[in-house]
């Protein structure tokens, strides 16, 4: 048994759908869990669409409306007839999105948030599932929300590893009687309570690492719009490096960082078992990629560069004359983690504690209040944090020249910078 997984990219509109047939064609031989994310980007507008909704803004269903007529645009070239049982099937999944806007909004946005964006994985995955039934590709539409069972810390749901593997061994060994192929949802689980819940954004690489520990795979492949795993973003740099092979112990590094082809939580589980991860190109399926296992293979022999935009920088320090010792970085961590923040980057000295993070418009204001309670806190906005492994200096000459650093930190293998935009 293998796991693909499809992000939305590669399922972005009716051609690419097809594609995606095309190549489970080309893998008729074995059984997988084809994991799918929601289609484009169906889970920005999603998010718009929620903010909206929260806020009560008046555009709530004209956004809504843009989420429908993308999806319906992509039924009429996939499935001319009108009286296709798909239309029904999405109109009802619409209707469900509408009783939710019918009603007040709570004050829980996380919670919000997941009962509302995990619905573009399962339009994907219901269009998809249709229409490989039609093109004779026999498969089984799961709802992983069946699967994966989690706590109730929404938009980041953490897994209840025991429960889920015991769910996944017993709904998946049946289905795999009499079909090859499952389709199922990435990024979205289920409470104890029966909610939905999303397990971090892009996280439907961690649900194919989910489904391929709990069933011992093969491999999985993660399919994308890029030739593998590279040392920088290719829409940002012209010139860069496909990495054929890399380690488990890299892997986490780079996505640790903030490398976007893989998301962070992936390859601990696969590293695991040592169950081998590719990533290759939907639009070159027959490409070599990139394979990331076992510690055997040297680490990258060129600079790895990521950047990070939309970057906060804090520096929290005490109003009296005390220094920021033990008890107050215990504390300061302690509503990090409650918030929900993760820190991509810190520092500390004898008066002062510096960290970096993404700025998200929901949960950092709240921090930012708990934080002025007890400390003094200077703060910049609109930063880009940029990170290199295995640097040379010539390279970050290169990167960091007419840039205003405000800070800056290394270590044997990484440094990173913390700059601001020059408009």
């Amino acid at each position: 048994m293998k796991v693909f997984k499809f992000g939305g990219a590669s399922v972005r509109n009716a051609e690419a759908v097809v594609n995606v047939s095309k190549i489970l064609l080309n893998h008729l031989e074995e059984k997988y869990i084809v994991v799918i994310s929601a289609m484009g980007k169906t889970t920005n507008d999603l998010e718009n669409l929620v903010h909206a909704y929260f806020n009560q803004e008046p555009d709530i269903l004209s956004i809504l409306e843009k989420t429908k007529a993308f999806h319906t645009e992509i039924l009429e070239s996939l499935f001319p007839d009108t009286k296709h049982p798909i239309y029904a099937e999405l109109h009802n999944i619409f209707v469900e999105i509408e009783w939710i806007l019918e009603e007040l909004p709570g004050t829980n946005y996380a919670f919000i948030y997941d009962q509302i964006v995990s619905y573009g994985e399962i339009l994907s995955t219901k269009i998809i599932s249709y229409f490989l039934s039609d093109k004779g590709i026999k498969n089984y539409w799961l709802d992983a929300r069946d699967c994966i069972k989690t706590d109730n810390t929404y938009r980041e749901g953490k897994i209840n590893w025991e429960k889920s593997i015991e769910i996944i061994n017993k709904k998946t060994s049946s289905i795999f009687t009499h079909t090859n192929f499952i389709i199922t949802q990435g990024f979205i689980g289920c409470t104890s309570e029966n909610y939905t819940i999303t397990l971090g954004r892009e996280g439907s690489d961690y649900t194919a690492a989910i489904f391929a520990f709990a069933l011992d795979a093969k491999d999985v492949t993660i399919w994308k719009d890029v030739a593998g795993v590279l040392n920088a973003d290719p829409k940002l740099f012209s010139d860069s490096i496909l990495f054929k092979r890399l380690s488990y112990n890299e892997a986490i590094e780079l996505t640790y960082y903030g490398a976007s082809v893989i998301h962070p939580k992936t390859i601990k589980p696969l590293q695991n078992k040592g169950i081998p991860l590719f990533v290759k190109s939907f639009v070159y399926p027959e490409g070599e990629g990139t394979e990331i296992c076992g510690e055997g293979y040297a680490e990258p022999n060129v600079p790895s560069i990521i950047i990070k935009k939309n970057q906060m920088l804090i520096s929290i320090s005490s109003k009296d004359f005390s220094f920021i010792a033990e008890d107050n970085l215990s504390f300061i961590f302690e509503l990090f983690a409650t918030s929900g923040i993760k820190i991509n980057l810190m520092q500390n000295s004898a008066i002062s504690f510096s960290a970096c993070f993404d700025y998200d418009t929901h949960k950092v204001p709240p921090l930012l209040e708990e934080l002025k309670k007890t400390f003094k806190i200077l703060f910049n906005e609109s930063l880009e944090l940029l990170t290199v492994r295995h640097f040379n200096e010539l390279t970050i000459q290169n990167l960091t020249s007419k840039k205003e650093i405000i800070l800056e930190q290394k270590t044997r293998n990484t440094a990173q910078f913390i700059y601001k935009i020059n408009h």
